[in-house]
């Protein structure tokens, strides 16, 4: 359970906090269940993600991660959570641009071997990008490297799926197939998904939404 307590950013202006479902407000995200928060630019999307995966700590208030405060928790407790609890596509993606699509994927795969070669390799395939695998990415176009990014986060096993803006750059066809992809495994994990978007759902099912 992803538990936010009274969260309130520092950038975001008061004005702004009253208009939210989630900032100052007490707000339990369930295991399982599939939620869409849709924001306006500059509304802290990422801020939200990044809060509740340990990389911001610019804020006032509580993230709780399965009772326990995320502030509290160790490296090596991110590191496991990180591998076994909590997959994200990053809006940035942050690949590495010097290494191949594949080495990009390999590097999440090769800490849980939860998926085969030959399963990356589908997934590639199904998303089209399997042809430029042994490609570096930073000599990719910025919807392959999305689609590089989302079998990437689907190659470890998660409770919560986190997902920043990670169609932005696909047209409807590979939007489709994406979301088709990420239902598919989610369901394969009894697991849940938190996707950010300027309030597009991409197809993507939601049991609940929220204003950012």
């Amino acid at each position: 359970m992803l538990h936010l307590k009274d969260v309130r950013p520092a950038p975001i202006p008061s004005s702004m906090l009253a208009q939210s479902n989630i900032w100052a407000s007490d707000l339990q995200l369930e295991k399982g269940k599939k939620y869409l928060v849709s924001a306006a630019s500059g509304k802290g999307k990422s801020t939200f993600l990044h809060a509740m995966y340990g990389l911001r700590k610019d804020y006032t208030g509580s993230v709780i991660f399965d009772n326990q405060l995320v502030t509290d928790f160790e490296l090596e407790q991110w590191a496991n959570i990180r591998q076994e609890k909590i997959a994200i596509v990053f809006q940035d993606l942050r690949l590495f641009l010097e290494l191949t699509g594949l080495e990009n994927i390999q590097l999440k795969a090769g800490l849980t071997n939860t998926k085969s070669e030959a399963e990356i390799q589908e997934m590639a395939k199904y998303l089209g990008v399997s042809e430029i695998l042994n490609q570096s990415c930073g000599t990719m176009s910025y919807g392959q490297r999305q689609r590089i990014a989302i079998i990437r986060a689907l190659c470890q096993p998660f409770d919560y799926l986190f997902l920043d803006e990670p169609f932005s750059h696909l047209d409807k066809e590979n939007i489709e197939k994406a979301s088709s992809l990420i239902t598919k495994i989610c369901q394969e994990q009894r697991a849940g998904y938190i996707l950010v978007s300027l309030g597009e759902d991409y197809g993507l099912n939601y049991d609940v939404l929220l204003n950012l």
